[in-house]
């Protein structure tokens, strides 16, 4: 007998990965969704890459329906997403499509699963970037994508947006998250601020427990110093 039922969007990538592995050691069935199969997961749904919003959207949502045979979810979390910097001069189009497709397409179609899929009083995790609260003149694509995200957040945890009932939407909205590519690509920073995989995965997973859960709709800012993580609304 299962804890219960998590999907996870982006479940190849760092954070993905790290919160697959967290919820299947605490006995959690947990599916995968991403470009490449996590095989730690109970269930892996492949993406096709080459297909388009809506088709990604209409084979997503079908996969997981066949997957869940009329069970309902616990929770939808999405961590997927990715990076690029880049002001107007140059490639903004193409950066800001790519992020696009990386965070907004993603945490839309999560949206849909979890109006199909989740159980009521379930929880919808979303990730923002606490950057994307103001300018991001060095990185112009990822800021208007992830203020996307801040914005669906805020969306669906209103009246009439098609989530179950009593179910919660929220985003995390990290600074700087501890992964091994964000150490090669920074070796000199200080780790002491940057947010553990593994806090992220046991917030997501009290969450799903209805412990300590927020407000819905809230952009959750992930503030870490020496090492100890706090969370801090945004405005």
């Amino acid at each position: 007998m299962s804890a219960g039922r998590v999907l996870v969007y982006g479940g190849k990538g760092a954070l993905g990965a790290a919160c697959v592995e967290h919820f299947k050691n605490k006995d959690y069935w947990v599916g995968s969704i991403d470009l490449s199969e996590n095989e730690k997961a109970d269930v892996s749904i492949v993406v096709p890459r080459d297909s388009n919003w809506a088709e990604q959207e209409s084979e997503i949502v079908g996969k997981v329906g066949e997957t869940l045979n009329g069970e309902k979810l616990d929770a939808v979390i999405c961590v997927a997403g990715g990076w690029a910097g880049g002001n107007a001069k140059k490639d903004l189009a193409k950066n800001a499509d790519l992020m696009w497709r990386q965070s907004v397409w993603t945490s839309s179609i999560s949206a849909t699963v979890a109006a199909q899929h989740l159980k009521d009083g379930g929880l919808l995790a979303l990730t923002g970037a606490k950057p994307a609260l103001e300018g991001t003149p060095g990185m112009i694509g990822y800021g208007m994508a992830k203020a996307a995200v801040h914005q669906l957040t805020r969306s669906l945890a209103g009246e009439n947006s098609g989530l179950p009932t009593d179910a919660i939407v929220v985003a995390i909205l990290p600074v700087t998250l501890d992964t091994p590519m964000n150490r090669k690509w920074m070796p000199k920073a200080d780790f002491s601020t940057w947010t553990p995989l593994t806090d992220v995965a046991e917030l997501f997973q009290k969450w799903t427990q209805s412990l300590d859960r927020p407000k819905t709709g809230s952009l959750l800012q992930l503030i870490t110093t020496n090492g100890v993580t706090k969370l801090v609304a945004a405005e």
